[in-house]
């Protein structure tokens, strides 16, 4: 489970303006977080596959909602990729 910090740090890090809690942008910093924590955990407990599935989920939507940031402004997206270390 993700800490409210670290998602109001990962949100921080992604925010369009001073009050963006819920952007795109902001979104795919948060999934990026959980699936990070996700596959930590995957590791350990290989037979886990309701997480499994829940992972899949998260990186289904945040893959949904990259390429939706790619289509309205490609530059934002690439610098987006870049900071959260996501392969295109």
């Amino acid at each position: 489970m993700i800490t409210s910090e670290k998602k109001t740090a990962a949100i921080k890090s992604a925010q369009v303006h001073k009050n963006d809690t819920g952007g795109a942008s902001a979104q795919v910093a948060v999934l990026t977080e959980r699936i990070k924590e996700l596959t930590d955990h995957l590791k350990t407990h290989k037979h886990d596959f309701a997480a499994r599935r829940g992972l899949l989920q998260m990186v289904g939507k945040r893959r949904r909602l990259l390429r939706y940031i790619a289509n309205r402004d490609s530059k934002t997206y690439l610098e987006l990729i870049k900071k959260l270390g996501i392969r295109r």
